[in-house]
């Protein structure tokens, strides 16, 4: 086996898993299709999995009673019941609705950090730290352009 087989056969095997994952979520849409229903920093966040600047998401501040739902797809996410303020400048909470996310090993920086998307649509929600409070010990830090907060109904 040459050099040029085993670099290909590798590369093939980083990219084989991405390819896989996309076509595994419920709710596709064409990359024109994003881009037209998302804002810029939207797009750059929910599908090439960039993050919002601190603070800068008028969510991290909401705590009215309610349920948090993926930007693309509807799908509802996260309850305002498990919702607190973690001091970071993003939305934070310590669980996600039962079968509401999917979640992946974020090689991007120089630790292994866990990302959270929607399990639906793929969209990229942020990441899940093991710094959270207290009964899961977790913190979903999450960009609020990725959300959408609906009130609960009274």
């Amino acid at each position: 086996m040459s050099r040029r087989n085993v670099l290909f056969g590798a590369a093939a095997l980083t990219v084989l898993p991405n390819f896989a994952l996309a076509a595994a979520f419920e709710v596709t849409r064409t990359d024109a299709e994003w881009r037209a229903m998302l804002t810029p920093l939207q797009y750059k966040v929910m599908r090439k999995e960039s993050t919002e600047r601190a603070g800068s998401s008028p969510l991290d501040k909401v705590y009215d009673k309610g349920v948090y739902h993926c930007r693309g797809c509807d799908l509802k996410l996260y309850s305002s019941r498990h919702k607190y303020d973690s001091g970071t400048g993003w939305p934070s909470f310590y669980k996600s609705l039962n079968n509401a996310i999917g979640t992946k090993n974020d090689r991007k920086l120089l630790r292994v950090r866990t990302e959270c998307h929607c399990r639906r649509c793929g969209s990229h929600l942020g990441h899940i730290f093991n710094d959270g409070p207290k009964p899961t010990g977790k913190r979903h830090c999450l960009n609020g352009v990725s959300l959408v907060f609906k009130p609960a109904e009274s």
